[in-house]
């Protein structure tokens, strides 16, 4: 991968009493680029963005933002944004009312909350409670919170999930237009088919790290499926990890 480290993650390892749910991982996220960090449910995909957005501290290893831990980055609810199961809508309230809240306690002018709901598509249903919105409506309610500070980088924790034919299209395109724009994308996923049309590079992790690098590397350039490549490296017998 070229360019400066947006984000990186160093030897890191998580374990919950005698359970290890992530096991000496180390990749680095580069600017402008849309990462796929890829694995089976379980594989520890969700642990490592909690570590990397400091939500769980590590048993071992570091992980970092804009070269610091995310506790010691300035403004880091400005410079990076987040969708994530955990940090969500507030209950009870419309889909304009949730973002103006946290818009207020991130010092955001108002005008913000329109134009973040028009580019996710919901500028015709933002009066509506949250709680009547269908799980595609959240997702994309879930990415104008990421999107409200404008923020360098953005990490999205399985984006993808509930959407149907039309919102996963949209979504790649919506996901392209913000690396257009400079921005970095971090998405988890475990839609492979959906990710080899839409990231620059991959990280698979079961646990461990299995590969992490340019999707092209990984598949040849298009000659092998992305979801061959990484049975080879996730599957049963595990596997050695690749760096590219």
């Amino acid at each position: 991968m070229s360019g400066a480290a947006v984000a990186a993650c160093q030897g890191l390892t998580k374990t919950y009493g005698p359970v290890t749910a992530v096991e000496d991982v180390t990749f680095d996220v580069r600017a402008g680029r849309v990462v796929g960090l890829l694995g089976r449910n379980g594989a520890g995909k969700t642990t490592t963005l909690r570590m990397l957005l400091g939500l769980a501290a590590p048993t071992a290893g570091s992980a970092t933002v804009f070269g610091r831990p995310y506790a010691e980055l300035p403004e880091a609810a400005h410079r990076i944004g987040v969708s994530m199961d955990g940090i969500g809508a507030l209950p009870g309230v419309t889909g304009r009312r949730d973002l103006k809240i946290w818009a207020g306690m991130l010092g955001l002018p108002a005008r913000r909350v329109d134009e973040v709901l028009e580019r996710v598509g919901l500028g015709d249903r933002a009066d509506r409670k949250i709680k009547g919105y269908s799980t595609g409506m959240k997702q994309r309610h879930a990415l104008a919170s990421a999107l409200l500070a404008d923020p360098e980088l953005l990490v999205l924790d399985e984006p993808a999930n509930g959407l149907d034919p039309d919102g996963i299209r949209w979504l790649r395109v919506f996901l392209r237009s913000l690396a257009d724009e400079g921005r970095t994308v971090l998405i988890s996923s475990h839609l492979l088919a959906e990710v080899e049309q839409t990231v620059d590079d991959v990280v698979i992790i079961q646990k461990s790290l299995r590969y992490s690098g340019p999707l092209a590397d990984l598949t040849r350039g298009g000659e092998v499926r992305l979801e061959d490549r990484f049975f080879e490296l996730a599957g049963a017998d595990g596997g050695e990890a690749v760096h590219a």
